[in-house]
């Protein structure tokens, strides 16, 4: 482990964006609202019902993930009804499959039924299972123990920290 991470009191994680990440989500039926998003799920009662959860919290998580925009509310109607709002993922929003994806393979991979996992992910052309990697912007796979965390420029120093933040590389296979 590089300087950085051993010098973890010289640096603050109140800028830290897992845990920001984790105040837009808050809750478990959150995530599992966006799942049923991603799989195309639009109207309010069946979010609550493929969910599993009372009207108010589906109610509640919905209004929330519409004011973080995640999801954006949209008008219809059905022949002889009043207006409705159904929910559609907007770009921030359709941005979590990754993570949803990453959770669902961890899922499959230490969680699942005996049975095997509910769902399977497949490549709509060829039909190969679908997998998340860690891929570098220059194109390389790359595994766990090859990355190295750096200082960002959001990194808030600890009162009376003078380290620069152009610190060393720091190893850390749980980032």
């Amino acid at each position: 482990m590089t300087e950085l991470l051993d010098e973890r009191d010289a640096w603050l994680t109140t800028n830290c964006s897992i845990a920001r990440a984790f105040d837009v989500i808050r809750h478990r039926s959150t995530l599992l609202l966006l799942r049923e998003a991603s799989f195309g799920t639009r109207r309010f009662d069946d979010f609550a019902r493929r969910v599993g959860v009372s009207e108010p919290a589906a109610a509640m998580r919905l209004k929330g993930l519409v004011a973080e925009g995640l999801l954006e509310r949209r008008p219809y109607q059905e022949p002889g009804q009043r207006t409705r709002d159904e929910y559609v993922l907007t770009r921030k929003g359709r941005e979590l499959l990754p993570v949803l994806s990453a959770l669902r393979q961890w899922g499959d991979t230490w969680a699942a039924d005996p049975a095997g996992p509910s769902i399977v992910t497949e490549h709509r052309d060829c039909g190969a299972p679908v997998r998340l990697r860690l891929r570098c912007e220059a194109g390389h796979d790359v595994q766990s123990d090859e990355v190295e965390l750096r200082a960002g420029p959001g990194l808030v120093r600890a009162p009376g920290d003078s380290v620069p933040a152009e610190q060393a590389p720091m190893d850390d296979a749980s980032a």
